[in-house]
């Protein structure tokens, strides 16, 4: 509990803070999945799919598809978390394009990937709700279902990732999918745990 008095609300460089580190995060986390062709959740695992499919640049896709859902975030979640995501959003297209020029990868197991991957793209995701921001697509709907409906997020988000995945099996080989659901476990497993309704909204 704070003191009275005391404001919890997040100065403007604090929430720069969280948006650069934790977006940061997130992009080493799809360097890594990237580079072992592993997939994961989300808006981003539709994105690489796509990345796979077409060669188009991961980045490029992430932020055309993410568009859409910045309509349901202004009506459902205001202007502050919209524009804060928006932010979130283009610093995460551009971090998977830059990260691969300051990163050599030599040797990478896939297993690890996945479980490394997942963990870092849940606390990089743990950092923004956290400061009333998201990664768009699908995790403004399970934020958006969490505060009007009392849902997990994480619970909402593990659904949706069970279906991009399984559409997978179109391109990606058995034991590719199956270690990208270790990866998306790990991910949701970090937000379940450490993101509860009534927490962190608007701090």
């Amino acid at each position: 509990m704070s003191a009275p008095g005391v404001s919890l609300r997040h100065s403007l460089i604090e929430d720069a803070q969280a948006l650069i580190a934790g977006t940061l995060f997130v992009a080493l986390s799809v360097v890594l999945l990237r580079h072992a062709g592993l997939l994961t959740g989300g808006t981003a695992g539709i994105a690489l799919l796509v990345h796979y499919a077409t060669d188009l640049a991961f980045g490029l896709v992430y932020f055309v598809i993410s568009v859409p859902f910045y309509a349901i975030a202004l009506h459902a979640m205001g202007l502050e978390f919209t524009l804060k995501t928006f932010v979130a959003v283009a610093l995460l297209s551009l971090f998977t394009e830059v990260l691969p020029m300051l990163i050599v990868i030599d040797r990478l197991d896939p297993v690890f990937a996945a479980i490394m991957g997942g963990l870092l793209a849940g606390a990089g995701m743990l950092m923004l709700i956290r400061h009333h921001a998201s990664l768009g697509g699908i995790g403004i709907v399970a934020l958006l279902l969490q505060r009007r409906k009392g849902w997990r997020a994480g619970h909402i988000q593990m659904a949706a990732d069970g279906l991009i995945l399984a559409a997978a099996f179109a391109w990606v080989s058995p034991l590719l999918v199956g270690l990208s659901i270790l990866g998306a476990f790990a991910f949701n497993l970090v937000i379940a745990v450490n993101h509860r309704p009534g927490r962190y909204f608007g701090m």
